[in-house]
């Protein structure tokens, strides 16, 4: 997609062998390049939030295996890199998924092979998430154009971000609206803040705001509001991990949205690629780990002073302590519908073991 008219993916190969990632931890106020050449820096990376998103996460996890190879192609290196990136992020699937998907292939060869596979199997892997994100925008382009048929304007509500920054480019719950947007149908989109890390407020905003797409930023609870009233049409979220049930874990705060849209009959859509079903798990509210992250994310603030420096301050009163929970399950009851890169589906066992069989 775009920064200042200029092409940009989330994460790309530089020239000199090292992996380039934007720095998603200073987004909207700087963007800065981060270049990751070692296990060390993907791991932290990923652990630090510079990359946001399941997809994402999951690329950066197989280039941050690939850079383990160039220093320790051994069996010891390659499972010590496989445990240490497996660790770093427990609730995204797909970073399990894109681990054992580059594994695979590495474990059928010799140690001196493993460095140019790895490399390969990175940089194919990214290219199909650039693919199976357009694919998703095409379905869920299709379910907006459906609305703007019958409305004229549709009204759309994410929460969190899963616009192109948090995949390779294009997005999950975005990618519909952007590609919506390239058949010229009128829409505006409600974004939440996204407490505490503000991904709404922060990387959609940002995003939309570089694409031209008309946005509105609003508290994370001014959703239930708005669609009492009316002015919401869809609500169109990403995805961290979804059971083979149609349970969806997502940022936390999305288990509401999906209430208040039930309530108001407003259709609420996941939309994932594949890699996010976890077919293993039948379960979400019982199966599905929830990552608790640090209390300072939630007692302190970051933003942009007068200035144009940036600072942390304290929101929260001095020696309370704060619970972080970072996501939460949605039952498959509660959502209208899957968006994937083959089509749409209901969030039901068969009707996803049909989509893909």
């Amino acid at each position: 997609m775009l920064i200042d008219g200029r092409p940009m993916r989330a994460i790309w190969e530089a020239g000199d062998g090292s992996v380039n990632i934007l720095d998603q931890a200073v987004l909207p106020h700087r963007v800065r390049v981060v270049t990751l050449a070692c296990l060390d820096d993907a791991v932290r990376a990923i652990a630090e939030m510079q990359v946001r998103g399941a997809p994402l996460i999951g690329v950066t996890a197989a280039w941050g295996l690939a850079l383990a190879m160039e220093a320790d192609p051994s069996d010891a290196g390659l499972a010590t890199a496989r445990s240490r990136l497996a660790a770093s992020r427990p609730t995204a699937v797909n970073l399990a998924w894109a681990l054992d998907r580059v594994a695979r292939v590495l474990g059928r060869l010799a140690p001196s092979e493993r460095r140019a596979a790895a490399r390969k199997e990175a940089a194919t892997l990214a290219e199909e998430d650039v693919t199976v994100c357009r694919r998703i925008g095409e379905h869920g382009a299709d379910l907006i154009a459906q609305i703007a048929e019958r409305k004229g304007l549709v009204n759309i509500l994410t929460h969190c971000n899963a616009g192109w920054l948090a995949t390779v480019d294009w997005g999950t719950a975005l990618a519909p609206i952007y590609v919506a947007r390239e058949r010229a149908i009128d829409l505006h989109v409600w974004v939440d803040e996204t407490r505490p890390r503000n991904q709404g407020a922060a990387l959609t905003a940002f995003e939309l705001g570089q694409a031209g797409v008309p946005h509105t930023i609003i508290v994370d609870n001014a959703g239930g509001h708005l669609m009492q009233h009316g002015r919401v049409d869809l609500v169109l979220v990403g995805a961290d991990r979804i059971t083979s049930t149609g349970d969806t874990a997502n940022k936390i705060g999305t288990y509401l949205k999906a209430l208040a849209a039930a309530d108001s009959g407003i259709p609420f859509h996941v939309a994932a690629p594949s890699s996010t079903i976890d077919w293993t798990m039948s379960d979400g509210l019982a199966e599905i780990p929830i990552e608790e992250r640090e209390e300072a994310e939630v007692t302190h603030l970051e933003g942009i002073l007068a200035d144009g420096g940036l600072a942390r301050i304290r929101v929260s009163a001095l020696g309370s302590p704060a619970a972080n929970y970072a996501f939460d399950v949605t039952p498959a009851r509660l959502i209208t519908g899957l968006i994937t890169e083959r089509g749409t589906c209901a969030a039901t066992a068969t009707a996803i073991r049909t989509l893909f069989p």
